[in-house]
Order: structure tokens, then C-alpha cells, then sequence
């Protein structure tokens, strides 16, 4: 079981990121991006990613989204003031805190993370639901 986890852990996370926000910038509207996308600073509105084109999001210790956040792949160490979709997997790192619903195929939380909201299980013939957002 161990190597399998490593194997499956191994290939979550893609390496190349496509869109970096830094710490010093501020967001205000919607983003729809593709590929690979980490955020160390603050977006005031939804985050998500084509239908076509699964992507990953990673939001570092010191990043902020507030409003919804939808992509195949999620790494949150940050904070998150909306609803989280993950059609894949999303990893809570220690520093995570997430005020809203997460709704998730896998899940990986580490100590320290912080959810406020329902965990909702997304099943196998699920990945196309429609999500409202808050």
C-alpha cells in the first residue's frame, strides 16, 4: 500500500506553472485559467478552469481567494473564502483554511488544516454535476 500511495502521489501535481499571481498583487474579478496556476497573493472573485483543459491550482501560505474556486487538481496551504471543487484530488496543507463547502474525489488534509464548511463527496458518475456558487 505504501508504494502505491507514492506512485498515485507522484503524479498529482503537474510540475510546469503556467500563471503565477506574487505576493504583492491583487485580483479583483473572475479568472478562468488553464495549465498550472499559483497564487501567493489575493483574488477577490471565482477561480476556475475550462471544462476541456483539467488544470491545477496551487494557493501558497500567504495567498487569499474569496469566491469560488473550481479545477481538477487543488494545492491549498492558503486561505479560501468560498466553495472548493475538485473533480481529481485536492491536498489541505497545514496552513490551509477554507471557509465554505469542499466538494472532492480525493482528499488529502494534513494536520493543521482548517475546514468551516461540509466535505461533500463527488462519486465516480458525478464529475460533470453543476456546483451552484455562494
Amino acid at each position: 500500500m505504501g508504494i502505491n500511495m507514492f506512485f498515485k502521489k507522484s503524479n498529482r501535481v503537474q510540475n510546469s506553472i503556467d500563471t503565477l499571481i506574487g505576493a504583492e498583487t491583487r485580483i479583483e474579478g473572475d479568472i478562468h485559467f488553464s495549465g498550472g496556476l499559483r497564487v501567493d497573493g489575493a483574488i477577490l472573485g471565482n477561480v476556475s478552469e475550462p471544462n476541456a483543459s483539467p488544470s491545477t491550482l496551487i494557493l501558497s501560505e500567504h495567498g487569499r481567494i474569496e469566491g469560488a474556486v473550481s479545477a481538477s487538481k487543488c494545492v491549498i496551504n492558503g486561505k479560501v473564502i468560498g466553495l472548493v471543487k475538485s473533480n481529481q484530488f485536492i491536498e489541505l496543507q497545514a496552513k490551509a483554511h477554507v471557509t465554505g463547502d469542499v466538494y472532492y474525489r480525493s482528499l488529502e488534509m494534513h494536520t493543521g488544516a482548517v475546514i468551516e464548511g461540509k466535505l461533500v463527496y463527488l462519486g465516480e458518475h458525478t464529475h460533470d454535476a453543476e456546483i451552484g456558487s455562494n
